[in-house]
């Protein structure tokens, strides 16, 4: 299996989308969104949110949507560095989906722990997480809550609902937009899930950031004081990811059609993920950098 790293010249880009030239944007967590050139691999800086972004989207007229943990849902204009808020007044705005019509489906990860505290948010399981719609005419109004670490967004190829990765739960929840049911695309995932996006193949596909662990599987269940007692020891000895590159594809009646595992020592943490042309570009809240590989069994177009 064929498997780039690309450098970018900051840490931490979390997720990553593909405009219509091919172009690869991503944002790092001092702020900076990048350009990055597939074919050379050259990143070139392009606006600087000054808080730290995460979740990426394309908005209509070449403008980029930006979920910044610390500043909420921005547009990005990449040809001049612009950069407006849609919406604030959260704690922990995470990754979202744009609909045909303009609609934007978003996440707030948590009303507890801001993403300094992310692993605090993970053991302690707040559920305290939200699935939120910005309307074209700017009004923002919360569709579910009660989410346990809500992160990644994506709508259906038919956009009949939009999906939310809960991270903590290892879940994949699913909200029908026609009549406001509430279900699951996925249960008990392999791992904790991070970003999700649906690809030019109209699949779901879902970053898993780390597989399964059964210590924090078993601190989720214990007692509160508990919980929150581990969440305060050194960084060090809280628990940790592992250093796995994992992400799978699923259809809208929650079918797992793709298990992407890679093995290298330049990369890990693989949190946001995204199928554009039969490859597969990835992102991580660590690296310096981003990945791309061929999704097994497809050619490319």
């Amino acid at each position: 299996m064929d498997f780039r790293v690309i450098r970018v010249p900051g840490r931490g880009a979390e997720d990553v989308v593909v405009a219509a030239d091919g172009a690869v944007f991503t944002g790092t967590e001092d702020g900076v969104i990048h350009r990055v050139d597939p074919a050379s691999g050259r990143a070139e800086a392009v606006a600087d949110t000054g808080g730290r972004p995460l979740g990426i989207e394309l908005l209509p007229g070449g403008r980029l949507l930006v979920c910044d943990a610390r500043r909420g849902l921005l547009s990005v204009d990449p040809s001049d560095g612009t950069v407006d808020t849609l919406a604030g007044d959260m704690l922990f705005c995470n990754n979202a989906a744009v609909a045909t019509d303009g609609t934007v489906y978003f996440s707030d990860s948590s009303t507890v722990h801001p993403i300094d505290r992310w692993k605090a948010e993970m053991v302690e399981q707040t559920r305290t997480g939200r699935l939120l719609r910005r309307t074209p005419d700017g009004a923002v109004t919360v569709l579910r809550d009660g989410l346990s670490f809500a992160n990644g967004v994506a709508l259906a190829s038919d956009e009949s609902f939009v999906a939310v990765a809960e991270s903590a739960a290892r879940t994949v929840a699913r909200h029908w937009l026609a009549d406001g049911r509430d279900d699951f695309l996925v249960e008990d995932l392999p791992g904790y899930p991070d970003n999700i996006a649906r690809g030019s193949d109209g699949l779901i596909w879902v970053s898993i950031a780390s597989p399964k662990d059964a210590l924090v599987e078993r601190l989720q269940r214990g007692p509160m004081w508990i919980r929150r007692g581990v969440t305060r020891i050194p960084d060090p000895m809280q628990p940790a990811p592992k250093r796995t590159i994992r992400a799978q594809a699923y259809d809208n009646e929650g079918k797992l059609i793709h298990d992407v595992s890679v093995d290298s020592p330049d990369f890990h943490m693989v949190t946001g993920v995204r199928e554009h042309d039969g490859r597969l570009w990835l992102g991580s809240l660590h690296e310096p950098a981003i990945a791309v590989l061929t999704v097994p069994g497809r050619q490319r177009q």
